[in-house]
């Protein structure tokens, strides 16, 4: 109760009433607006302020609903984007009760120093610098005292909240707020385990090692815990300190390509990425000016995409770039993201009405993102379903592009974007790709393959049964062929991609020498 007064005085001061559509009911005009207070600040700025004083769950919650920009107005969600997590710190004290109680050893035994002044301090965790018994430098990230209880807490009254707003008015309803408050749930409930964020950084440390282009520290797993995450520290610029980055010589040109081409990278090619790449998370190793290298640090916030969405999102973003937004229209429906009754003609209108105006400037000033943003707005208003991993893609390539155009304002990002997605379409549908991916679901399919002579006289026999007046031998037929087709496939499986296994090519010959003696009946 303590809280919804809190919020609910907050929402007085800040005048949040002005975010009712007409028509709303005046009592809640009146709960929501205060006319003893001064502020004139646009209505976004002060929906900022509202939530910055709130404290960091409302912090996290805007910087969340900033990335729906398919459901805000576009100065919303700018003032929503500059919301920042440097909260006030906890005591050093209560961070080492709760780092020795997570090791189960004094502080002074775990590490060979400890600073207290912390790091940083963000609305979940803060970090402090440690020193490791081997003497190598680094940094462990602790959870806030109490934060478990405190985000339960607030995400209850963000629900009730959400029910109320959706039920106000047909136009708050198009926010669908109680899918964000729920989406949110998920996130931050997800950050409050740190081994769920060291276990992402070892992965896309994993991934991008190779390539060379971003750097991303190492975790010390015998620190972590779900409380405490220890990690190498690093030693970079900031990539937002476009000075510093003047001063060392950095090729602002290749620095930008460079971001992008991980972006894609990690999207298409890893299909698992680094979903918060605000310039708070990203610094620049100068060490080689000519070919400066990236480094990306907190890693709780992570995008996949499953090959069909991978497939689709590539499709759109190739149709987008060739103006062919009847193609963007079908894929969407093809894909399941909008209903199936969706009149093609009417989608592919509102979409050309959306993206085409945007054509009109220089492809270099035309923003890859705000035309992914457009397309899901367009979508929305066609019963499109949230789709989070969709949403995160969209956020951070939002990121991606606007640091790129920081660092080098003539970026072009769709020079880098078309032939990527094309030459990835090609790789991916490849003769030599297809026969890695049988030979990797070979093992499966041929599992359930040899479980098709058990399977088969079931088949035949409730066919027989529901289908009386068919002959026998169809049915016969039917099941031989099944027989043969799994026999020729599993052979040639098993011949071309070599598996290794003379099994499998006794399997493939068992079941076609069963068909052909069926057939043969």
């Amino acid at each position: 109760m303590k809280r919804a007064i809190a919020f609910l005085t907050t929402a007085r001061r800040h005048r949040l009433g002005v975010f009712l559509p007409q028509g709303s009911s005046k009592v809640l005009r009146w709960l929501l607006s205060s006319k003893e207070t001064a502020d004139s600040a646009p209505r976004g700025e002060r929906l900022r302020s509202a939530l910055e004083s709130l404290g960091p769950v409302p912090i996290k919650f805007g910087q969340l609903l900033s990335t729906r920009r398919d459901l805000l107005p576009d100065e919303i969600a700018d003032e929503l984007a500059l919301l920042q997590d440097n909260v006030a710190p906890f005591s050093s004290e209560a961070a080492i009760t709760i780092i020795e109680a997570q090791l189960k050893q004094p502080i002074a035994t775990a590490f060979r120093d400890f600073d207290s002044t912390p790091l940083a301090a963000a609305s979940v965790a803060q970090i402090h610098g440690v020193t490791l018994n081997d003497g190598e430098a680094a940094v462990i990230k602790v959870l806030r005292p109490g934060i478990e209880k405190q985000i339960a807490a607030d995400i209850r009254l963000f629900k009730r909240l959400a029910w109320l707003v959706d039920r106000v008015s047909e136009d708050l309803r198009r926010l669908r707020l109680p899918e964000i408050v729920k989406d949110y749930e998920v996130t931050i409930l997800a950050e409050l385990d740190l081994r769920r964020e060291a276990a992402n950084a070892s992965l896309l440390k994993k991934n991008t090692a190779q390539r060379k282009l971003v750097f991303v520290p190492t975790t010390f797993w015998d620190y972590s815990t779900p409380k405490l995450m220890v990690s190498e520290r690093i030693s970079g610029i900031p990539v937002g300190d476009i000075d510093a980055l003047h001063d060392a010589g950095v090729n602002m040109k290749v620095l930008a390509e460079r971001g992008v081409e991980i972006f894609f990278s990690q999207v298409f090619d890893d299909c698992f990425f680094h979903a918060d790449m605000h310039p708070g998370n990203i610094f620049v190793d100068a060490t080689n000016p000519d070919l400066p290298t990236y480094i990306a640090i907190d890693c709780a916030i992570v995008g996949q995409l499953s090959r069909d969405d991978q497939y689709y999102v590539a499709r759109n973003l190739l149709a987008i770039l060739q103006r062919n937004y009847r193609l963007v229209a079908e894929l969407h429906i093809e894909s399941g993201w909008v209903p199936p009754s969706t009149r093609v003609q009417d989608f592919e209108s509102t979409i050309r009405m959306l993206c085409e105006p945007i054509f009109d400037r220089p492809l270099h000033q035309i923003s890859l993102g705000h035309m992914l943003v457009n397309l899901f707005k367009a979508a929305s208003s066609f019963d499109m379903k949230v789709q989070p991993q969709l949403v995160l893609l969209q956020k951070t390539l939002l990121n991606i592009e606007g640091l790129g155009r920081q660092l080098y304002p003539e970026l072009n990002l769709w020079e880098t974007a078309k032939p990527f997605l094309e030459d990835w379409l090609k790789r991916q549908y490849s003769p030599v790709n297809i026969a890695k991916q049988l030979q990797r679901d070979a093992p499966a399919f041929i599992h359930h393959a040899s479980q098709l002579p058990e399977v088969i006289p079931q088949f035949l026999a409730l066919q027989r049964q529901a289908l009386s007046d068919t002959p026998s031998q169809r049915s016969s037929k039917v099941g031989a062929d099944l027989f043969i087709g799994s026999g020729l496939t599993i052979l040639i499986m098993s011949l071309a991609l070599d598996l290794q296994s003379g099994g499998y090519a006794g399997l493939g010959i068992l079941l076609l020498v069963a068909g052909l003696l069926t057939r043969g009946k």
